[in-house]
C-alpha cells in the first residue's frame, strides 16, 4: 500500500512508477507472519536495477522462505530524492512503503565501483549511521555482495558484512543464524563473530590493517577468531542450484525489459583484463533440459515475448546448437524470441544465426577489444582478425546491416598504431558488407565503434598494471577518431574521467573510506551518470583526506607487494595471475580452459570444466 504521504509526491516526479510497487509476481507477506526482514537494496535507479539478474534470482529465492520477508529498494532519482528530504520520508521498501529502518538486513548488490557513493547516500536518505562503529544494535545489519565485493576496503567501514562469491546458500546460512541468536538475544557483535566462521563471510570489523612506510599495505590481522583468509562460495551443481520460475515484471520501461535464463556460470577464455572471468571460475553449465524447462516457465508466468539465454559468453555454452533446437520446439508457435546477448565473434555461425533469426533484428553486438592482433595477443582475447570478417559476413547475408564493436583503450603496452588499428577493423568490417552476394537489398550498412577505457581490476592479470593518465587516454580518443575516414562507422567513447575514478575505487585500500565519508557529507552520489559526476569535486575530497588517487589508479605495482584484496581467495592463485601477466608482455597467448587446463588453481573445486578435463586426461 503506498504510504499517502509518498502519494502526493508522486505527480511531481519523473517516472512515479519508479516508487509506487505493486507489479505482477512482487511478493507481498504479513509483516507479523516472518521472522526475518530483508531491504534488498539496489544502489541504482530503478530501471537499472529491475534489469539485474541477481537481484531476481535472490528476491526469489529469499521469499521462498515462510520466515523471510525480503523487499526490492531502489536509489531515488535526484527530483524524488529532493522530494522525500523536504517533506522527511525515509527511503522505504516497495513492496510494504515500510522505511527500511524497520528490517534486520539492509542489503546491497555491489556491481559497479562508482555506485559506492548510492550505498552511503541511500544508508543516509534511510537515516541510518552510514559508519558500522555507529550502528550498534542487533537489527540494520548492513551487508553487500556481488562482483565489486572482490575489493571491499575502500568502504569496509560501512558495511557489517560481505558475502565473498555466490550468494544462493551463504546469504541464507547468515540469516539463519542471525534468527538464532536474534531468538537468543545475542549482541551485534557476538553475532558478527559468530557469522566470520561461515564461509564466504568477510566481517572486515574484525581485521586490522597496518601499512608500510610508503603507503602500501603490509599485512591483515584477523582478530576474534576470524579466518586469515576468506574462500569464496559458489554453487558447483547448477541443475539443483536455485532459479525462479517467475519475476516481478515491472510496470515501466527498464534497461532489459525481457525474461532472462542463466545458462552457465564462468568463462573459459581467459582475457587478462576480464574479472568476471576469473571471479566466476570454473566454468559450470546447466543441462539442456534444465534450461528448456526454466525458459518455457518463465516466458509463461511473466508474459515475456523475449527470452535472453544469459551468460559471459553465450556461444561457448557446449550444447549451444541442441539448446536452440529445443528451445525452438515451443518458441516459434508461442512466438517468443530467443537472444544471445553475449557472442564472441568466432561463436556466431549459420547454425546460430539460423536458430536465433526470430530476434529482432536491431543488430548484433561484438567485441573484439582491441584493433591489432599483437595487441589482442596481448590480452588473450584469442579472435582473429578473418574470423571476426567471416562472422559479420555471415550476419550480413542473413539479414543485418547493423554491427556494433567494441574496444578498449589505454591497454598495457599499446601503442598509437594500436588504437588506429581500431579505425581499420572497422573499416574492414565495412568493406567486408560491399563484398556480400546476399546483403539487404537498398540498405546502407552502419559499424558502431565503442571504446571505454580500461580500468586495471582485482583477481586478474592486469591488476598490477597502472592505468594510462586522462590526458593519455583523451589523446587516444582523439586519434581514434581522426583515423575514422567513413561515415558508415559512428564512433562512441566512455568519458575517460569516470573511469579514473573507476580505477581508484577498484584497487583502493581502507584508508579511502575517510574520502567517502566526506563525499557522503557533501552528497556525492550517482557518480556513474554525466548528471551528477564531478571529477573536480572529487579531487577536491581527496585532497582534504590528504590522499593521492593516483598511487591506486596510475601506480605501477610490484609482483611481491600486499595488495589490499590478498585476505580474500576467489579461487585464483596468485602464482597463476603473474604467469599470465608475464605472458602478456611477451605477447603470448594462453589456450581457453576447453583446449588445455591452465592450472590456475580453479580444478580444487572438483567440478567445471577444468576438473573434468583433467579427470578425462588420467
Amino acid at each position: 500500500m503506498i504510504n499517502k504521504d509518498v502519494k502526493k509526491l508522486l505527480l511531481k516526479v519523473q517516472k512515479p512508477g519508479r516508487y509506487v510497487g505493486g507489479e505482477l509476481n512482487a511478493v507481498v507477506k504479513n509483516k507479523e507472519d516472518v521472522d526475518i526482514r530483508f531491504a534488498f537494496c539496489f544502489p541504482d535507479t530503478y530501471e537499472v536495477g529491475m534489469s539485474h539478474l541477481g537481484m531476481k534470482i535472490l528476491y526469489s529465492l529469499f521469499n521462498s522462505k515462510d520466515y523471510i520477508w525480503c523487499e526490492r529498494v531502489f536509489a531515488p532519482w535526484l527530483d524524488m530524492e529532493q522530494m522525500m528530504i523536504e517533506n522527511n520520508i525515509p527511503l522505504y521498501a516497495l513492496e510494504s512503503c515500510d522505511p527500511i529502518t524497520d528490517f534486520d538486513f539492509i542489503g546491497f548488490t555491489l556491481q559497479y565501483e562508482l555506485s559506492f557513493t548510492n550505498v552511503l547516500n541511500m544508508l543516509k536518505l534511510a537515516n541510518i549511521p552510514i559508519l558500522s562503529k555507529d550502528r550498534k544494535n542487533l537489527g540494520q545489519i548492513v551487508v553487500a555482495g556481488g562482483p565489486c565485493a572482490c575489493n571491499p576496503e575502500p568502504i569496509a567501514d560501512f558495511i557489517d558484512i560481505f558475502f565473498i562469491g555466490e550468494g544462493e546458500e551463504v546469504d541464507l546460512e547468515v540469516i539463519d543464524l542471525y534468527r538464532k541468536c536474534k531468538s537468543e538475544n545475542k549482541t551485534k557483535n557476538e553475532f558478527l563473530k559468530l557469522a566470520s566462521q561461515i564461509e564466504g563471510v568477510y566481517v572486515p570489523a574484525l581485521y586490522d590493517v597496518t601499512y608500510n612506510d610508503d603507503g602500501t599495505v603490509k599485512a591483515y590481522i584477523p582478530k576474534d577468531n576470524a579466518p586469515a583468509v576468506i574462500h569464496k562460495r559458489l554453487i558447483m551443481n547448477m541443475d539443483d542450484c536455485y532459479y525462479p520460475d517467475n519475476f516481478v515484471v515491472p510496470m515501466v520501461e527498464i534497461v532489459h525489459d525481457r525474461a532472462v535464463e542463466e545458462i552457465f556460470r564462468g568463462c573459459i577464455r581467459g582475457c587478462r583484463f576480464c574479472q568476471a572471468g576469473y571471479l566466476y571460475r570454473p566454468v559450470r553449465e546447466k543441462s539442456t533440459e534444465v534450461i528448456d524447462s526454466q525458459c518455457h516457465r518463465l516466458s509463461t508466468n511473466t508474459g515475456y515475448d523475449e527470452v535472453s539465454l544469459s551468460s559471459l559468453s553465450s556461444s561457448d555454452y557446449s550444447q549451444i546448437v541442441p539448446l536452440l533446437d529445443k528451445l525452438n520446439k515451443w518458441s516459434k508457435d508461442e512466438k517468443v524470441s530467443i537472444s544471445l546477448p553475449s557472442l564472441r565473434v568466432d561463436g556466431f555461425t549459420d547454425d546460430i544465426m539460423n536458430k536465433i533469426k526470430t530476434v529482432r533484428k536491431s543488430g548484433l553486438t561484438f567485441a573484439p577489444e582491441a584493433g591489432s592482433q599483437r595487441l589482442r595477443d596481448v590480452i588473450n582475447k584469442n579472435v582473429m582478425e578473418d574470423e571476426l570478417l567471416n562472422t559479420c559476413s555471415v550476419a550480413f547475408n542473413g539479414g543485418w546491416t547493423n554491427v556494433k564493436l567494441y574496444f578498449m583503450i589505454g591497454l598495457p603496452t599499446e601503442t598509437l598504431d594500436d588504437v588506429a588499428a581500431i579505425a581499420q577493423l572497422g573499416q574492414n568490417v565495412v568493406n567486408e558488407y560491399y563484398k556480400c552476394p546476399n546483403k539487404p537489398k537498398g540498405k546502407s550498412v552502419n559499424v558502431t565503434v565503442s571504446t571505454s577505457s580500461f580500468v586495471p581490476k582485482p583477481f586478474t592479470p592486469f591488476q598490477w598494471f597502472g592505468q594510462n593518465t586522462i590526458e593519455e587516454l583523451h589523446n587516444k580518443q582523439q586519434h581514434l577518431k581522426e583515423s575514422i575516414t567513413t561515415k558508415k562507422i559512428t564512433y562512441n567513447y566512455h568519458d575517460a574521467d569516470t573511469s579514473y575514478l573507476e580505477a581508484v575505487f577498484a584497487r583502493g585500500d581502507r584508508k579511502l573510506c575517510k574520502a567517502m565519508e566526506k563525499a557522503c557529507e557533501k552528497g556525492f552520489h550517482f557518480d556513474g551518470w554525466g548528471d551528477c559526476f564531478s571529477l573536480e569535486k572529487w579531487l577536491e575530497v581527496f585532497e582534504e583526506c590528504n590522499i593521492d588517487p593516483d598511487f591506486y589508479a596510475r601506480r605501477q605495482r610490484s609482483f611481491d607487494e600486499v595488495l589490499p584484496w590478498d585476505h580474500l581467495d576467489y579461487g585464483i592463485t596468485k602464482e597463476h595471475l603473474i604467469k599470465e601477466c608475464q605472458k602478456a608482455y611477451k605477447d603470448t597467448p594462453t589456450p581457453h580452459c576447453r583446449l588445455k587446463c591452465s592450472n590456475c588453481g580453479a580444478a580444487k573445486y572438483k567440478g567445471g570444466v577444468c576438473f573434468e578435463k583433467r579427470q578425462n586426461m588420467v
